[in-house]
């Protein structure tokens, strides 16, 4: 058989969960515990989740390096050669200057396990327990097929404040040790597992204690370009599937013959935004970067909420849902891989308007709701907009704002957000448009398949209006912008305590809160960067799916 996964993510088709069922029962075997995931024979367990522990111990007074699998309600001891280890995108994240300069590399963004966002992601989390070799053990990276680089170190966010050094373990590429001395007192060790490229990586680990070796070799898959299902544990050696094993059944999703063709944005910088028209407003999407973009019709395009986003709910989040929970989170600074979106009226100024732009969330249709918030400077989440206690909210921008927030979605699927952007201009005519944008959230849904714009799903569900006059939170206001070249006051905001790393924010021009610019790493998309202190945005999205805006404009005198 070929290999089951662990966790949420499926690699096969119904099919072939029903051709297993009936093979083990048949075989009369039993499904482990653990992690939930069972093992046919000659298949391999994929660990894309939960606790671990790499673990040296005597085995009919022998030296073992086993795998104790605590993801589940009951501890499974599995060898290294059964086991493939899935490293999913939602590990990839920026990799501090010192962290990478001490495997060789430049600051860039790697796939970390243990890594300072561990808290937030569901991916494996392996740790070191040498409390059962009979003292200490001596762990060599005897073997390194992969790639690129493999690396294991602990450099944690308080190290890194205090400009300390990362505490170093292994590494495939000089000048990173290729031993370390695992305790045998018990204490669990967990550095930070760091990979540079997707791809199969083959781990061979030598472990020594008391006059007894054994060497081991784990197979690690790296992102998602490999079905980690299709990949052969241990060194590679050992196929996991005979001839008369079962096919593994194909289902392929085809487009609706009546969607119009999508554009499709799952990865990199767009903007929501507010743009003059003869008179008018027009309410279009902006994909690139300043310098280098393109305009798009709302009801042209399908945002794509890749996998990669996928996140744990962090604590004093409760309006998000219960802490733990998975939900798509799409964080206030650029990550890797997955979307980024922003609002933008960079092109309005203030003379041309008279107050600001309103951004308002009339209705939201699919399995989930959304929401939008920033966190205040002592770290706590303001919600702007949130469709799970009823529609419409608003916030606002000044003119010439480009800003971010956190988007959250609460589960996959296809959702179709409405909103409605209006403004009065300088000489008093209201103006405003109407649009509904799709989103394709995680992997169930080819977003391809997905017609924009208004779409015609027939379970579709709007988010519940409250009866009455709908409460319109108030807009986070952002402190003045100080110029590209000065630096940041004092009084910016703490560090989010989200899964978007770094808080902070900053926007151009003079706008609203929730604005970042970003300066060096990944792109810069603002006219002019400026920082702005003390606010920190994120929408939330509850929900799955595809969203998307259809445009009814009007305008009034």
């Amino acid at each position: 058989m070929e290999a089951l996964t662990r966790g949420r993510r499926a690699y096969t088709a119904a099919a072939l969960t029903a051709a297993t069922a009936v093979f083990l029962g048949a075989a009369g075997l039993a499904a482990a515990d653990g992690s939930g995931a069972t093992r046919a024979v000659g298949g391999a367990v994929v660990l894309d989740e939960g606790e671990l522990d790499l673990t040296p111990r005597r085995v009919d007074g022998k030296l073992e390096l086993q795998i104790d699998d605590l993801g589940g309600d009951t501890p499974v001891v599995r060898e290294p050669s059964e086991v493939v280890l899935h490293v999913g995108p939602s590990a990839l994240q920026h990799t501090s200057s010192p962290l990478a300069e001490a495997f060789g590399l430049i600051s860039q963004d790697t796939w970390q396990l243990n890594g300072q966002q561990a808290a937030a992601i569901f991916v494996p989390e392996p740790g070191w327990n040498g409390a059962e070799a009979g003292g200490d053990t001596e762990v060599t990276l005897s073997g390194y097929k992969g790639p690129a680089v493999f690396g294991m170190a602990t450099y944690t966010f308080d190290m890194e404040m205090a400009d300390e050094p990362p505490v170093m373990f292994l590494g495939s590429a000089d000048p990173a040790p290729r031993a370390f001395t695992l305790d045998g007192s018990g204490e669990r060790s967990a550095p930070t597992w760091l990979f540079d490229t997707e791809g199969v990586h083959r781990l061979t680990f030598t472990v020594t204690s008391g006059g007894s070796s054994d060497t081991e070799t784990l197979a690690v898959v790296v992102g998602d370009d490999v079905d980690p299902a299709g990949v052969l544990p241990g060194d590679g050696s050992t196929p996991t599937a005979s001839p008369t094993d079962p096919p593994t059944a194909s289902v392929t999703a085809s487009p609706s013959p009546t969607a119009p063709a999508a554009h499709v944005i799952a990865e990199g910088h767009v903007d929501m935004a507010a743009r003059p028209t003869g008179g008018d407003l027009e309410f279009q999407l902006k994909e690139g970067t300043e310098l280098n973009h393109e305009w798009y019709e709302p009801g042209e395009v399908v945002m794509h909420v890749r996998p990669a986003a996928r996140r744990k709910i962090p604590e004093g989040y409760a309006f998000l849902g219960t802490p733990g929970d998975a939900v798509w989170w799409l964080p206030l600074q650029q990550n890797a891989g997955i979307v980024w979106p922003g609002w933008n009226t960079t092109e309005y100024t203030k003379a041309d308007l008279d107050g600001r732009v309103s951004f308002r969330l009339d209705s939201v249709q699919g399995p989930g709701s959304v929401a939008m918030f920033h966190s205040d400077a002592m770290g706590v989440p303001v919600v702007s907009l949130n469709s799970g206690d009823g529609l419409p909210d608003a916030h606002t921008l000044g003119a010439g704002t480009h800003s971010h927030f956190d988007w959250v979605f609460s589960a996959e699927g296809v959702y179709r957000t409405t909103f409605t952007v209006s403004a009065t201009l300088a000489d008093g005519t209201k103006v405003s448009d109407t649009e509904t944008i799709a989103w394709v959230v995680g992997d169930d849904t080819d977003p391809s398949t997905v017609a924009p714009g208004e779409g015609n799903e027939p379970t579709a569900t709007p988010t519940a209006t409250p009866s009455g006059s709908a409460s319109v939170p108030p807009t986070a206001i952002a402190s003045p912008s100080v110029s590209a070249s000065g630096s940041a006051s004092a009084s910016s905001p703490a560090p989010d305590p989200g899964p978007s790393g770094n808080g902070g924010s900053a926007s151009t021009g003079g706008g609203s809160g929730g604005g970042t610019s970003v300066t060096g790493g990944l792109a810069s998309t603002g006219a002019q960067v400026g920082v702005i202190a003390g606010i920190a945005v994120v929408a939330v999205l509850m929900g799955g799916g595809a969203v998307v805006f259809v445009r009814r404009r009007r305008t009034t005198q």
